[in-house]
C-alpha cells in the first residue's frame, strides 16, 4: 500500500498541478489540481471511484480555500511541497453504534501552500476505503483571527441525483430527491446523498469533528445551482446570539469535510464520521449502557405531569425488561400521587433506571419551558448533576439549541465534559446533526435532529410522508450517527399513520440510536401477538455489525445487524403497491444453521403473519410486504 502510494506522487516535482492520493484498496482516487494547470493560483480537488474495471468521476471539483480577517487563502495560493505519504491504521471500539469495532485505516498525505505573504496553509487529505477526507491547517504559532468564509464547495454536475433536506436549525426536515433542472437553489443541511450520473457510486456530504474552534456549516447552491459552497450559520440563529462566522487561534485545524463514498452497502456500514473523530476521552465506558426506553410523550404531551403515567411507563418497560423510562418536560409540574422525588424511588424500585428532560436555556431559545437554564453554566450544571446523581438518574435529555455557531459549540461540549465527571449519559433535541462527536464522547448516546414519529403530533403531514421518509433515513441521517426517531407505534397519537404493523416493527432494527425511544403507549405493546412482544423484549440497539441486503432511498430498504451470533433483520416498503422480497442468507457463517422467526405482514395493516423456519447460508425465503408495510425477522444459531 506504501508503495502504491509513493508511486501516485512521483510526479510532484514535474507536475507541480497535481498530486493524488489513493485509498488503501486502490478503488478511490482524490487528486489535487491547479485551476491554471501551473504551480500558484486556486486549488482544487476531484474525486474518482473505480470499481470492477470501471471508473466513474464522482465529484469533478472541490474548490478549496479560506480568508481570514487579515489576509486571503484562496486565489493567489503557491505550491510548496507535499509532505512523505503517511499509513493512518488504527482499531476503535465503541459501547453503542452500527458496530462495535471499527477501523480508521486511510493514505493521506499533507500539501503545503503559501499565499503572496508568506502565511502557509496545510491541506491534509485522505482516502479512506469508503470515502474521503480533508481539512485545512494553519500551521504558524500565534495569532487569533476570524474566519470571514470558507470558499470550500462541491461541484455536482446536473444529472446527479441527489436527496437532500432544506436547512432549518432543527434538522427536522424531509428529504427532497433532485436531479437535472428539478435541482432547487437554497440552503441544505447535512447530510446529503447523491449518486453519480452513471449510477456506478454514491456518495454522502458531510462534516466531522467540528469543535470549540470552528462552527458548524451547511451547504449553499444560492449562487450557483450545481455548486454546494460550505456556508456558516446564519446571524439570526439562536435567537441572534453568538457570532455567526469562527474566530480562530493558530495554530489551528478545520474539521474535517467528508465524503463517504462506494455502494449504497458501503454508505449504510460506513463510520467514516466517527473514524476521523478524536479518539474517546473517556477511559472507564463500562457505566456507559445502551438500552430501550418507555417515552410517555407520543401519546401523553403532559404525561410527565401526572404521577400515575409516570408509573405506568415504568411498569412497561419492566415489564418489557427495557433499560431506561424517561421524564419528558413538565416534571417540575408532576402531580396526581408524587413529585420527581417519587418518581426516580417508583421507578428504581421497578429495576429501571430513569432519565429525565431539560430546557437548554439561555436567549438563545424562545422555549420557555421549565426547568430552564439548569445546563447553561458549569456551576449550574454541577449543582444539578450532584442533586441527579443522588436521585439515581442516570442520564440527561438536553433540548432546543437552535443554532450551530460557535459558542453553541462550545456550549454542547462544555454539557457533555461536565456530565462525564458525573457519569451522566446524554443526548441532544432541538439540535445539529452528529459530527463524529460519540466517538471522543461515547456517553453521548444519540442525537434528535430527525423529523421522527414526534411529528405524528404536530400535523397531518407526516401521516402521508412519513412511509417515504422512513426508507430515505438509513442512507442519509442515520448514516452519520444515532438518530433519535423515537419508533415503533401501533396505536395512534394526534394524528394516524399509514405504515402497517409490520413496518412499525421493522423499525426497531433499522433505526440505529444509543438510547432507543419506543414511541407507543403501554397498551399498544401489551395488545401486541407473543412474537411480535418478544421480539421488542429481545432486539438490541447496540451492534457489532450492520448490512444492507437491499434498498433505495424513497422505495424500500431491508437491512441486517448482528448482535453476538444472532442476526436482526428489518425491511421496510414506502410504496402503494404490495411487494415480494426475496430474503436471502447468505451473509451467514458457512456450516451453520439458524432458526429463523419471520414476523411480516398480515391480512391487512394491523395484522402480522409468524413463521419459523431452520435456513443456512444457502437458504432463502419469500416476504410479502403490503403497501407502506414492512417485516422483522429474528436469526439465532442453532446449538
Amino acid at each position: 500500500m506504501v508503495a502504491a502510494l509513493v508511486f501516485s506522487l512521483s510526479g510532484i516535482a514535474a507536475f507541480a498541478q497535481k498530486i493524488t492520493v489513493r485509498s488503501p484498496n486502490q478503488k478511490i482516487k482524490v487528486s489535487l489540481f491547479n485551476s491554471r494547470n501551473q504551480d500558484a493560483g486556486a486549488w482544487y480537488l476531484a474525486t474518482t471511484y473505480s470499481d470492477s474495471g470501471k471508473t466513474s468521476e464522482v465529484v469533478p471539483r472541490i474548490d478549496l480555500g479560506l480568508s481570514r480577517s487579515d489576509q486571503d487563502f484562496s486565489g493567489e495560493l503557491k505550491f510548496l511541497k507535499a509532505g512523505k505519504p503517511l499509513l493512518i491504521s488504527e482499531q476503535y471500539t465503541v459501547p453503542h453504534g452500527k458496530k462495535s469495532v471499527c477501523s480508521n485505516a486511510a493514505s493521506e498525505v499533507t500539501v503545503s501552500l503559501e499565499n503572496p505573504s508568506k502565511a502557509k496553509l496545510n491541506i491534509i487529505i485522505r482516502a479512506y476505503n469508503d470515502g474521503v477526507a480533508f481539512r485545512y491547517e494553519f500551521p504558524e504559532k500565534q495569532g487569533t483571527f476570524e474566519v470571514k468564509e470558507e470558499h470550500t464547495a462541491y461541484s455536482i454536475p446536473g444529472e446527479t441525483a441527489r436527496w437532500m433536506e432544506r436547512w432549518n436549525p432543527a434538522n427536522e426536515g424531509l428529504y427532497t430527491a433532485m436531479s437535472g433542472d428539478k435541482v432547487q437553489q437554497q440552503e441544505w443541511g447535512y447530510p446529503a446523498l447523491f449518486r453519480s450520473k452513471d449510477s456506478a457510486c454514491w456518495y454522502l456530504l458531510h462534516e466531522s469533528d467540528v469543535n470549540r474552534t470552528y462552527c458548524g456549516s451547511k451547504l449553499s447552491n444560492q449562487g450557483e445551482a450545481s455548486k454546494y459552497k460550505l456556508a456558516f450559520p446564519n446571524p439570526k440563529d439562536g435567537r441572534g446570539t453568538g457570532a455567526s462566522a469562527p474566530t480562530i487561534s493558530l495554530p489551528w485545524k478545520s474539521p474535517w469535510r467528508v465524503m463517504v463514498m462506494g455502494g449504497l452497502d458501503a454508505i449504510v456500514s460506513s463510520t467514516l464520521v466517527d473514524d476521523v473523530a478524536p479518539p474517546s476521552v473517556v477511559k472507564n465506558t463500562d457505566w456507559i449502557q445502551p438500552g430501550k426506553v418507555s417515552w410517555n410523550y407520543w401519546s401523553s404531551n403532559h404525561g410527565t405531569k401526572d404521577f400515575k403515567v409516570v408509573k405506568e411507563f415504568a411498569d412497561l418497560a419492566s415489564e418489557m425488561g427495557w433499560r431506561y423510562t424517561l421524564l419528558d418536560w413538565e416534571w417540575d409540574a408532576m402531580s396526581n400521587g408524587g413529585k420527581v422525588e417519587d418518581a426516580a424511588k417508583y421507578i428504581l424500585s421497578k429495576g429501571v433506571k430513569p432519565l429525565i428532560w431539560y430546557n437548554s436555556g439561555g436567549n438563545h431559545t424562545w422555549v420557555s419551558a421549565t426547568p430552564k437554564d439548569r445546563m447553561l453554566t458549569h456551576q449550574n450544571r454541577v449543582e444539578e448533576f450532584t442533586k441527579l446523581k443522588k436521585m439515581g438518574f442516570a442520564g440527561v435529555k438536553i433540548d432546543f439549541f437552535e443554532s450551530e455557531k460557535q459558542d453553541m459549540i462550545r456550549y454542547y461540549l462544555d454539557i457533555l465534559e461536565d456530565a462525564a465527571q458525573f457519569e451522566m449519559l446524554v443526548y441532544f433535541h432541538g439540535c445539529l446533526v452528529p459530527r463524529g462527536w460519540a466517538r471522543t464522547y461515547p456517553h453521548l448516546m444519540t442525537y434528535e435532529g430527525v423529523r421522527g414519529a414526534e411529528w405524528y403530533n404536530n400535523g397531518p403531514e407526516f401521516t402521508g410522508t412519513a412511509p417515504e421518509h422512513n426508507t430515505i433515513l438509513p442512507f442519509t441521517r442515520n448514516v452519520v450517527g444515532a438518530m433519535d426517531y423515537t419508533p415503533v407505534t401501533f396505536t395512534n397519537s394526534q394524528f394516524p399513520h399509514l405504515t402497517s404493523y409490520g413496518h412499525e416493527l421493522a423499525l426497531s432494527v433499522l433505526f440505529e440510536s444509543g438510547l432507543q425511544h419506543l414511541a407507543d403507549r403501554p397498551e399498544g405493546y401489551y395488545a401486541l401477538p407473543d412474537a411480535a412482544k418478544a421480539f421488542l423484549r429481545a432486539v438490541p440497539n447496540a451492534w457489532e455489525e450492520t448490512r444492507l441486503l437491499e434498498g433505495y432511498p424513497g422505495r424500500d430498504v431491508v437491512m441486517a445487524r448482528r448482535k453476538g451470533r444472532t442476526w436482526y433483520i428489518g425491511g421496510i416498503n414506502a410504496e402503494t403497491r404490495e411487494k415480494k422480497k426475496t430474503l436471502r442468507f447468505d451473509f451467514l457463517p458457512p456450516n451453520a444453521t439458524y432458526k429463523l422467526t419471520l414476523i411480516a405482514d398480515g391480512q391487512h395493516d394491523k395484522a402480522f403473519a409468524t413463521k419459523y423456519l431452520v435456513v443456512d447460508r444457502s437458504g432463502s425465503v419469500e416476504v410479502g410486504l403490503l403497501r407502506r408495510g414492512g417485516f422483522a425477522a429474528l436469526l439465532e444459531p442453532v446449538l
